[in-house]
């Protein structure tokens, strides 16, 4: 098929895990997972397109790859086609009154699509700098950090619908888009293709709310700044936090924040604060921050409190919290899924026998489970 390439084929008897060939361990981050029966990377729209359609309809299991980036692959791998994103292309449309709407292909690298928007005089986007992963994925997670979500700059995506076949443009409204989360995310129904987001052209950054990220700017919450300047304020910090790839920093071998900061109904929140306070002390300060329904608290704070230091080890010093963030869980060289899931098992446990919140899994998680 035009523009794809056949990686590997590997067999399997059906009811059975497949065997043999390079694992999907080289297409994720954390740099675990087995293989799958078949691999195909496709670069263009058509030969993506193409490549779904087949295996729907030979009824072969799917998993489409991006940067793999927020992936947790099982050790056996994945009975099924794996087909890797690699569409590329932006384009930047002048849409009146300051705005511009930047169309990103969905295999576009999503932090090349953040620096060039930046280079190209543009804001919005700057706070979500250094995050891995591809373009197209960034709306399924409804990606953010310091204080942006994509949600707030998605304009609509050009989704693959699997049960028809056919093409379609859904606006951002109709996606869902909650905290780390949308209709998209553990579905298979459709294939972002692309995405399109609403910046705008004054080269200012969005208004910088994050505090840790405005003294680091030296401004004030709700100041904006140049979108440049922003930009490497953003990456400054992710790098101390092991949370900018390096192939030669375990630190990095991860899938970013492993679990999402636990959002507490209103009616439950009095209760779970008075529970923590009565484990730290009432004179600790417990970060809290305003969420729809409740209250969102840090689940680095509370993994940390729970006795869980940055570097603490799990099965044979294999995998580890990552030395310089608690929230990160991290391949320190020849682990498994399994070890992973073993300590990130002990972290989420840990923390809800102190204090009865339950952390939940930020990952895709795919044939295996914490």
């Amino acid at each position: 098929m035009s523009g794809a390439e056949e990686v590997r084929e590997n067999t399997a008897l059906p009811g059975e895990r497949p065997g043999g060939g390079s694992p999907l361990a080289e297409f994720t981050t954390l740099r675990l997972g087995g293989p799958a029966t078949g691999l195909v990377v496709a670069t263009s729209d058509d030969a993506l397109i193409d490549a779904v359609r087949a295996a729907d309809a030979n009824g072969h299991r799917l998993l489409v790859l991006g940067g793999g980036s927020n992936l947790v692959v099982a050790d056996e791998g994945f009975d099924g086609h794996a087909v890797r994103i690699a569409t590329k292309g932006r384009e930047y449309d002048n849409v009146g009154d300051g705005i511009v709407q930047l169309t990103a292909e969905a295999g576009e690298d999503w932090d090349d699509v953040v620096a060039d928007s930046v280079e190209q005089g543009l804001g919005g986007l700057e706070c979500l700098s250094g995050i891995p992963g591809l373009a197209g994925a960034t709306p399924v997670q409804n990606v953010g950090a310091y204080g942006v979500e994509v949600s707030e700059l998605l304009v609509s995506v050009d989704l693959l619908d699997r049960a028809t076949g056919r093409v379609r443009t859904v606006r951002a409204a109709d996606l869902g888009l909650t905290y780390r989360n949308s209709v998209l995310k553990h579905s298979d129904a459709a294939v972002v293709l692309r995405a399109r987001f609403q910046l705008h052209d004054s080269g200012l950054s969005a208004p910088i709310r994050y505090a840790e990220l405005a003294r680091t700017l030296g401004v004030e919450p709700g100041e904006r700044v140049d979108a440049a300047k922003a930009r490497q304020a953003v990456l400054e910090l992710r790098r101390g936090k092991g949370m900018v790839l390096d192939p030669a920093d375990h630190d990095t071998w991860s899938a970013g924040s492993f679990f999402t900061n636990p959002i507490i109904a209103e009616a439950e929140l009095p209760d779970v604060i008075a529970r923590i306070a009565a484990q730290v002390g009432a004179d600790q300060r417990i970060p809290q921050y305003p969420a729809a329904g409740g209250g969102k608290l840090s689940a680095a704070w509370l993994i940390e409190r729970a006795g869980f230091a940055k570097g603490h080890s799990g099965p044979g010093g294999r995998v580890a919290l990552s030395s310089k963030h608690t929230l990160a869980l991290t391949n320190r060289g020849g682990a498994t899924t399994a070890d992973l899931l073993e300590l990130a098992r002990e972290v989420r446990d840990g923390v809800r026998s102190a204090f009865g919140v339950t952390l939940v899994p930020e990952p895709v998680m795919v044939d295996c489970e914490v």
